[in-house]
């Protein structure tokens, strides 16, 4: 048995499912009712492909589903730590996790700037080590499989009415968004200190209408 076997065969059919220091067996073991939330939520997402072809962001329906799926149990929690030095403020730091349950972090990149997963990873580590969480869950895209999905899905028109192809609104042919293999290297870089962190990747399999789903 691996650690990965603690995540349910279905999530792992539905995702790739890709765990650092430990993450699997922490969620499974110590936070049971919450991991529980977790794969509910993840068992009932899915998407179409309008919502994929849909303009905007963070903003399209997909991140909007998972919301509708965690709140209000899951909540967004803000952190700032500021350091002093003999009685002055130096400097104050930020950081931001959209959904927080005991100490349970989640967040949820579709398509945004690859940068971005440097502030999760930031704030998951922040909160870490401020002992505010003992374990973070990031979901984005997969890419292996969701690149040849997005090519088959040809083109759509974009706000100024131009005609593009699918897989450019995504970044994978010059351009560079949150996608598995963009997050992976800075999870093993470190990027997260020592917070552990599974990372799921959404595949086609959780499309509506997919054999299987």
């Amino acid at each position: 048995m691996t650690p990965l076997d603690l995540i349910p065969r279905d999530i792992r059919r539905l995702y790739r499912v890709v765990e650092f220091k430990h993450a699997a067996t922490i969620l499974a073991s110590d936070f049971p009712t919450e991991f529980a939330e977790l794969c509910g939520a993840l068992r009932a997402f899915r998407f179409t492909d309008d919502d994929v072809r849909v303009l905007g962001g963070n903003e399209s329906p997909i991140p909007k589903a998972f919301s509708r799926l965690l709140r209000p149990r899951w909540k967004e929690q803000i952190l700032r730590a500021r350091m002093v030095v003999d009685d002055q403020d130096v400097s104050e730091d930020t950081h931001k996790i959209d959904y927080v349950k005991g100490r349970i972090a989640f967040d949820l990149e579709w398509n945004s700037k690859d940068q971005t997963f440097d502030r999760d990873l930031a704030a998951f580590r922040a909160f870490f080590e401020y002992d505010r969480i003992s374990v973070a869950v990031l979901v984005t895209r997969d890419t292996d499989s969701m690149v040849p999905y997005f090519r088959k899905l040809g083109t759509f028109v974009d706000a100024t009415g131009k005609t593009r192809k699918v897989i450019d609104k995504y970044g994978h042919e010059g351009g560079s968004t949150t996608h598995m293999d963009q997050l992976l290297p800075r999870l093993e870089a470190g990027r997260a200190g020592g917070c552990p962190v599974l990372a799921l990747g959404i595949t086609p399999k959780l499309r509506t209408g997919e054999k299987g789903a």
